[in-house]
């Protein structure tokens, strides 16, 4: 289950001398000195919400290649161009292997064990970015071809219908014009608030004043884009716009549905949302505005948190988490537990956000990869595994999460001192087995001197992250262990 001589990501082949080591297309070596370092992507990562795959990326195609071992799929009696075409639309899918018996085998970011050579049966398809300049960082791409052939079909169906033109003008102006003052109307009539909850209903004019036209950007995702504005209507409250992709929802009344669950929710852990526009083409949500940013910026910046603000905040997660599982009146799985997810207010109170979207941010909640929610990193092994999809899901990311917590560290870094220390749930879950927890403290006197206090985090994180969601604990058992109320027992190995 290593990583091969090579390092992840990498290609190994034996020469007279010993092993040749090599990255595949699209990847360059992490270390340019010591190839055997392994290999990292030099393209942008498919996102799970790109549409149309395959204008974006392609195959590098390797006979007698292979990845042993970390598949995460297998399917059998299935062709080569099915096998393709499964890993190309499976986001999480960094590389398929084919055999001449029909098997196909899908293997996600880091894959190990690359090896080539006559001897090997099996045939590596290797998924790859055509072409960096084509990809936004919202997830969106138009390649040149698309543009040019767009252009010419649309010119050449105004050319041809020049004359039938010159009848729908008239009735367009009309129409345009008809529009325009309807929305006039619209936007002088005050709007209503949603009933049953303290929910504002923005029109879209209102949101670009609030936004000075949607200029201050402030984060950015694969479905939507977040923006800072002020309410100046409410003694120039500050307030995050979370403006949604077009192609995210077009059911108005699944729409307002989500909104009345969201709406409902009222948690000191929770961000607070305070209206929507549903609006034509536009769906944009309202929060509160957290001044202290994400989690993220607070654990992997330059200054580490001290324990208690660490332990306080992973407290506050879990209760929040707690809630929306438990308490809230329509029970919701958040599908998407991060460090960007959580955000800090005035007083570093840990706040998640973007709960409730992962049915506002796809309809089609099937068992196929392209459904999965999440982060790479973060996902729960079920989502692979044609499983039920459950509350476990969040208890799972919520233990990666605990991790990162714990020791300021990201789940994955590609450059690391030692291999084993790359992906920090194996390394953390070896250290507590070996009996040296203090390895993963090197820098951090306060911790070393609470050993017995990071021992039980840990041993809590070890329960989330089980494979099998029947061994996790809920999140209320969760909270109660962080409490010191529930005495934690020793996890079970991690299969």
């Amino acid at each position: 289950m290593g990583r091969g001589a090579c390092g992840i990501n990498s290609l190994c082949r034996l020469g007279d001398e010993g092993p040749i080591c090599d990255c595949p297309r699209g990847y360059t070596s992490i270390d340019p000195n010591d190839v055997r370092k392994g290999c990292k992507q030099n393209f942008v990562p498919q996102s799970c919400d790109q549409v149309s795959p395959e204008h974006l990326f392609d195959f590098e195609v390797m006979q007698n290649t292979n990845f042993p071992l970390g598949d995460y799929e297998h399917f059998t009696e299935v062709t080569e161009n099915w096998c393709r075409q499964n890993c190309l639309d499976d986001c999480f899918c960094a590389v398929a292997i084919v055999n001449s018996g029909g098997h196909c085998f899908k293997k996600r970011l880091p894959f190990s064990n690359g090896m080539i050579g006559p001897s090997v049966n099996a045939k590596a398809l290797i998924k790859f970015g055509k072409d960096n300049s084509t990809l936004r960082s919202g997830g969106g791409a138009i390649t040149k071809e698309k543009d040019n052939s767009t252009l010419i079909l649309v010119g050449s169906v105004l050319m041809s219908s020049l004359g039938f033109l010159n009848i729908l003008l008239p009735l367009i102006t009309y129409l345009v014009v008809s529009r325009v003052y309807s929305r006039k109307a619209k936007v002088t009539q005050p709007h209503p608030v949603m009933s049953g909850m303290n929910l504002k209903d923005f029109t879209y004019e209102e949101l670009k004043k609030v936004t000075n036209e949607f200029k201050d950007e402030i984060g950015r995702g694969a479905s939507a884009t977040v923006f800072k504005g002020v309410l100046a209507s409410d003694t120039g409250r500050c307030v995050a716009v979370k403006r949604l992709d077009a192609k995210v929802r077009e059911n108005d009344l699944e729409f307002k549905a989500e909104m009345s669950a969201i709406g409902r929710t009222n948690h000191r852990n929770l961000v607070q949302l305070l209206g929507f526009c549903n609006e034509g083409e536009h769906r944009i949500l309202v929060y509160e505005f957290m001044s202290n940013g994400s989690l993220a910026g607070l654990l992997f910046g330059e200054s580490m948190p001290n324990w208690y603000q660490r332990r306080q905040i992973a407290l506050g997660i879990a209760s929040g988490l707690l809630y929306l599982h438990e308490e809230c009146s329509s029970q919701i799985v958040h599908c998407d537990i991060k460090p960007q997810n959580i955000l800090l207010d005035d007083c570093f109170t840990a706040r998640i956000s973007d709960f409730g979207l992962a049915k506002l941010l796809r309809l089609d909640q099937t068992r196929s990869m392209t459904a999965i929610r999440g982060t790479r990193g973060y996902v729960a092994p079920e989502w692979f595994r044609s499983l039920p999809i459950t509350v476990k899901v969040d208890v799972y990311s919520y233990g990666i999460l605990l991790l990162e917590i714990i020791f300021c560290r990201k789940h994955f870094v590609e450059v690391a001192d030692n291999e084993d220390e790359m992906i920090l749930a194996d390394w953390a879950y070896d250290c507590y087995m070996q009996k040296k927890l203090h390895w993963l403290f090197k820098n951090d006197e306060e911790e070393i001197n609470d050993i017995n206090e990071m021992e039980k985090y840990v041993m809590i994180a070890i329960w989330c992250i089980q494979e099998d969601p029947s061994l996790r604990p809920t999140m209320k058992k969760v909270t109660l262990m962080l409490e010191g109320t529930v005495e934690v027992s020793a996890p079970p190995p991690l299969s």
